[in-house]
């Protein structure tokens, strides 16, 4: 049943960012089950034991897929796709206890929070990368099969 509340306010967090964004009327709910999709993707492989690391990197490489997938069936650029879905993924909460340490004058603390939310958005961000890189691969493949015919 957890997994059920988890993949409806996935959807409806992505779905509100998409709202405050301003993304088009038609990508909303295609935005919803990418960025619901992608959390259940981290909740799955953290249960995996693989770490936070790797839970972002693979959640943000199939959101960047998924966004690559339906911006093509959709005709709209990846980047409506991307960014709201990105949005359950982003490390809030460490953040804000990473400045709350600081405050606080507890520097260990605060340096591992800090250090938590560096990792997390590098990992989002190779990702994306990997993403991009497949996506440039894949539009290269396509241009060679293209010139054969």
């Amino acid at each position: 049943m957890n997994i059920i509340f988890q993949f409806i306010y996935s959807y409806l967090g992505t779905v509100a960012f998409g709202v405050i964004t301003n993304i088009p009327r038609k990508a909303l709910n295609v935005c919803g089950i990418t960025g619901a999709i992608g959390w259940m993707i981290f909740i799955l492989t953290r249960e995996l034991e693989t770490g936070d690391a790797f839970a972002n990197f693979f959640s943000a490489l199939c959101i960047g897929l998924l966004s690559i997938y339906f911006s093509r069936k959709k005709k709209m650029p990846t980047i409506i796709f991307n960014i709201p879905s990105l949005v359950p993924l982003v490390p809030g909460g460490p953040a804000y206890q990473a400045v709350r340490s600081f405050v606080l004058d507890n520097y260990i603390s605060g340096l591992h929070s800090a250090m938590t939310v560096i990792m997390t958005a590098g990992s989002i961000a190779a990702g994306f990368m990997v993403t991009n890189m497949v996506e440039k691969l894949l539009k290269r493949m396509a241009v060679k099969r293209q010139q054969q015919l």
